[in-house]
């Protein structure tokens, strides 16, 4: 005899964004305390990685990790090691240190400004991941000039989301979809009756319009667009995207989607990808594994865009994850929105 699953759906502030956690189940209140314990250990991750709370870990290495080295715990160093790694693997296009640019451009004020050439060079001085030590035999961080912020804000949402699917997978949901605001979400199994989740991609120059719809299944996804955080000058557009090489926003993009078997890859490498352009973030995806690309990229003098579709060398080892990209619009496809404030992507997300 089937029985019948309940829909379970909350929402939870934290790290500067909403949370969204839809799962089905048998039992309403074993959904609602699995959902308790997510949003707890989101909030233990905010406390310990947020360069807002000085009594954070974090802070406390962006104190005195210039001075000396610092040890860390053992889970946020692993979260180092990998931002070190795309760093390193991305030439520097994904860059946890790039937080002092975004200061100079006034994005953490939200209100934009333009720093002169002179200005963006001497922060450029205390910028680079290359100034990052980390020693695994003692678990330490060490800085090489001061001056240095670590920032997890382009990887740590998405790290929140796969921790929450670890939680879900512990406690043994298979029906379920994690999403950080507007950065990355994870779509675990299927909603009952479905194939996947239907993620609705905005239009990149409205976010009433849908550009595409996803269909994803055991799988993350991530978006870095230029309509996130933006301010303009007369006519010209500042994203607050930037280039670590040069310290200036990218320009000639309109978002990078990635999708990718964990959320913290995801989210580290829509950053990355969205920086590097297709050219390079093709190069990338050649000696990578289980991977897509999606780019959105503005195409003539109007609102009109083109899209790119990238895969890395091997797609088929995910075996449970399901890709299905359809260019329509989501009333066409039948999609129920809830609106996200300005959100990427849908987060009403079963059909």
């Amino acid at each position: 005899m089937r029985v019948a699953l309940t829909r379970y759906e909350a929402f939870h502030q934290a790290m500067g964004t909403e949370f969204t956690l839809v799962t089905y189940g048998e039992d309403a209140q074993y959904l609602t305390a699995v959902g308790r314990e997510i949003f707890e250990e989101i909030d233990r991750l905010e406390a310990q990685m947020s360069k807002y709370n000085p009594k954070s870990e974090l802070s406390v290495i962006n104190r005195s990790a210039a001075r000396r080295s610092v040890c860390v715990e053992p889970k946020l160093f692993e979260l180092l090691a990998h931002a070190v790694h795309y760093s390193q693997s991305t030439e520097g296009a994904f860059d946890a240190t790039a937080g002092p640019l975004m200061k100079a451009w006034g994005f953490f004020r939200g209100k934009g400004r333009v720093p002169r050439n002179s200005e963006i060079a001497k922060v450029l001085r205390r910028v680079g991941y290359r100034h990052l030590h980390l020693n695994r035999v003692d678990r330490t961080i060490r800085f090489d000039v001061h001056g240095l912020e670590l920032d997890l804000g382009a990887i740590g949402k998405g790290y929140a989301v796969d921790r929450a699917v670890d939680i879900l997978r512990y406690y043994g949901i298979t029906r379920a979809l994690v999403s950080s605001g507007t950065s990355s979400l994870y779509a675990l199994g299927a909603p009952p009756g479905a194939r996947g989740w239907s993620i609705r991609l905005r239009n990149p120059y409205s976010m009433q319009r849908a550009a595409d719809v996803i269909c994803l299944r055991n799988c993350s996804l991530s978006t870095s667009g230029n309509y996130e955080k933006f301010f303009k000058v007369g006519a010209k557009t500042y994203a607050h995207i930037l280039d670590p090489t040069s310290g200036k926003p990218v320009e000639n993009m309109l978002a990078a989607i990635v999708l990718a078997p964990h959320a913290c890859d995801a989210d580290a490498l829509s950053t990355a990808f969205y920086v590097q352009g297709v050219a390079r973030s093709r190069e990338y995806l050649a000696t990578s594994r289980n991977l897509i690309a999606l780019f959105y990229l503005p195409q003539g003098s109007g609102r009109k865009f083109r899209r790119v579709i990238l895969r890395s060398g091997s797609t088929n080892s995910t075996g449970a994850v399901l890709a299905r990209i359809a260019k329509r619009k989501a009333n066409a496809a039948g999609v129920r929105t809830r609106r996200s404030g300005g959100g990427t992507f849908s987060r009403a997300i079963s059909r």
